[in-house]
C-alpha cells in the first residue's frame, strides 16, 4: 500500500487455530505491496447498524509476502479478537489499515537482539523470517519467553530458526523452568546495535530491566508493549 492512512477491504484467504487461544489469518489486502518486519495493521469490524470496533495487530508475514499474516490471541471480552476466533470464515472481509510503524522495525542493517514474551513473539517472527530469507541470521538474535511451549505462537518455527526459548512453567529439554538468566542472555548481546522488546506491560518492564543490567543502553532499545496500559 502506498500509505498507512487508507482503509482497504481485506479478504480472509486462510484461517486456522494452530494453538489453543489463537487464530491465524492470511489476508489479501488490495494495493498491498510490502511492509517492514515489525510493523502492524489495524483491523476494523463494522456491524450492520454502523457500529465499529478496531484493534491493532502485528504482522507475522515477512516483507515481500503477498498476503498479510496475523496471529490473534483471543482476549476476554475482546470484540475484535472474539469475532475473528468464533465467527470469521475464509472468504469473509474485514477492513484493514496499514502497514503502520517505523520505530519498531528491523531491515537487517543492524545487529540486533529481539526479546519477546508470549504473543509478543509475532512481530519477531516477521523479523526472523526476513533474516532467514535474506541470509541475515547472524545479525538477529532472538529470545522468547512463554509459560509453556503449547501456548507460544510459532514455537516450532522459532526453535528451528535458532531462537532461545525460555519456559517459566515447564522444563524444556535439560533447561529447568525459569525466566532467562543473565548468563544466558549476555553472550547474545555482543556488538548489538538495537534491542527490540515486545510483550505485555509486565514483560516489557522485566526485559528492559534485564537489558539495562547487562549494560545495554536505553538509546538502542525499541519497545512495543500491549495490554490495558499500553
Amino acid at each position: 500500500m502506498s500509505h498507512d492512512t487508507a482503509w482497504a477491504l481485506a479478504t480472509i484467504q486462510a484461517l486456522d487455530h494452530p494453538i489453543d487461544g489463537f487464530v491465524r489469518l492470511r489476508l489479501h489486502v488490495p494495493g498491498w505491496t510490502s511492509h517492514r518486519a515489525g510493523q502492524h495493521v489495524v483491523v476494523r469490524l463494522r456491524a450492520a447498524d454502523g457500529y465499529t470496533a478496531q484493534r491493532s495487530y502485528s504482522t507475522a508475514s515477512m516483507p515481500g509476502d503477498p498476503l498479510v499474516e496475523l496471529m490473534v490471541e483471543r482476549l476476554p471480552d475482546g470484540e475484535v479478537s472474539g469475532f475473528l476466533h468464533d465467527e470469521a470464515r475464509v472468504g469473509d472481509t474485514v477492513e484493514v489499515r496499514g502497514p503502520i510503524g517505523r520505530w519498531f522495525t528491523w531491515d537487517g542493517s543492524q545487529r540486533a537482539i529481539a526479546f519477546a514474551g508470549g504473543s509478543g513473539a509475532v512481530p519477531v517472527v516477521s523479523m526472523l523470517r526476513h533474516a532467514v530469507a535474506e541470509g541475515l541470521q547472524e545479525r538477529l538474535r532472538v529470545v522468547v519467553v512463554a509459560k509453556t511451549l503449547d501456548v507460544l505462537p510459532y514455537a516450532d518455527e522459532l526453535r528451528a530458526a535458532g531462537a532461545f526459548v525460555a519456559l517459566t512453567r515447564e522444563n524444556l529439554g535439560s533447561r529447568v523452568a525459569a525466566t532467562p538468566y543473565p548468563d544466558e542472555v549476555a553472550p547474545l548481546l555482543d556488538d548489538v546495535e538495537a534491542a527490540y522488546v515486545c510483550g505485555s506491560v509486565g514483560f516489557v518492564g522485566y526485559a528492559t530491566r534485564l537489558l539495562r543490567e547487562q549494560a545495554v543502553p536505553e538509546s538502542v532499545m525499541r519497545v512495543e508493549q500491549f495490554g490495558v496500559t499500553a
